[in-house]
């Protein structure tokens, strides 16, 4: 459920994988694996495990990109939000990331989960 939601947030998102490349990654410990939520089992045979996390700033991607982002953005309901940031909130692996580069879930405003385990997190610093 909680990869389905992140997948389609980010429908409209897909070349900030390849800005995020450019970022510092950080690999993901084994015991660090996201818990599951209400209703998922933890052998789910869909769910990609995380394995690298890119944090990219929105101001870093390129013009197109961004407009992209700010329409999936635009589209979406405060419930879907909160349901991003609790998501985030709940992996540890994914916290630990934020907090090294001094951000919290409330910075991040899209998230993309591709099939090879890469996280990648666009953040927008609160003005």
């Amino acid at each position: 459920m909680r990869k389905l939601m992140i997948l389609a947030l980010c429908a409209g998102f897909p070349l900030a994988t390849s800005v995020a490349y450019a970022q510092t990654a950080t690999p993901a410990t084994p015991s660090a694996q996201q818990p599951a939520s209400k209703g998922e089992t933890p052998a789910q045979s869909d769910a990609v495990p995380i394995k690298t996390i890119n944090i990219v700033d929105i101001n870093e991607l390129p013009e197109g990109t961004k407009t992209q982002v700010n329409e999936a953005v635009a589209k979406r309901t405060d419930k879907d939000m909160t349901q991003l940031r609790t998501s985030i909130d709940a992996s540890p692996q994914v916290s630990a990331a934020l907090k090294e580069k001094g951000l919290t879930s409330a910075a991040v405003v899209v998230a993309s989960l591709d099939s090879k385990g890469l996280l990648t997190l666009v953040t927008k610093k609160p003005s």
